[in-house]
């Protein structure tokens, strides 16, 4: 009986952690802040008090663009079996003024890859400064909008809500948020992200 008892521990033990998989830009990247202030940092370190327990791997990079990041995802979901796929990807290509087609078409591969490994997708959308221009702004916020409706997604529309417009959460460069201001990006991420996780219980104390 206690060998049966030991065995049965060790492979509750063994029991692997279901996982959030992020691809994003520099706002998910930490970037010119340390890792361990960035929000997927502290997402992962809210997952790892959930009974059962989850984990965020960051595969954020600066500079991302979503045609980048489409020819990455095939590895990492055959590396990580992510059980949620949060894509933040867009930004990039919105400051470079590249076609909002081009981006519609990679998010919307990027969905049916993860939807084909049974991964669950939350998208992130982002905002352009003003100076881009109300047509192409509008374009890009259409973007998300309509491929989260279409695709029955859950969308997290703005992820420096309550942080970009205020000059105190911001870089110098105007573009990527402080460390102090990485909770609430963590707090506007985890509106979305929280129901697709299916949580049987409430985080441990």
């Amino acid at each position: 009986m206690l060998l049966c008892c030991i065995g049965v521990g060790s492979a509750q033990a063994a029991t692997p952690k279901k996982t959030v998989l992020v691809l994003g830009d520099s706002l998910s990247a930490a970037h010119n802040i340390p890792v361990e202030a960035g929000w997927v940092h502290l997402l992962d370190t809210r997952l790892g008090k959930m009974v059962p327990e989850w984990r965020a791997v960051n595969a954020s990079i600066s500079g991302e663009t979503s045609l980048s990041g489409r020819n990455r995802l095939p590895a990492l979901l055959q590396k990580y079996h992510p059980d949620v796929l949060v894509i933040e990807l867009g930004a990039n290509d919105g400051l470079r003024g590249l076609p909002l087609p081009a981006l519609r078409d990679n998010l919307d591969a990027m969905i049916t890859m993860a939807q084909k490994s049974r991964a669950r997708v939350l998208l992130v959308g982002i905002e352009l400064p003003v100076n881009y221009g109300s047509r192409y702004r509008d374009g890009l916020r259409a973007v998300y909008a309509d491929l989260a409706a279409s695709r029955k997604l859950a969308l997290v529309p703005f992820l420096l809500k309550g942080v970009a417009m205020d000059p105190a959460l911001m870089q110098n460069d105007g573009l990527h948020p402080v460390a102090a201001a990485e909770p609430t990006v963590l707090e506007t991420v985890w509106q979305g992200l929280q129901p697709l996780l299916k949580l049987p219980h409430s985080p441990r104390s």
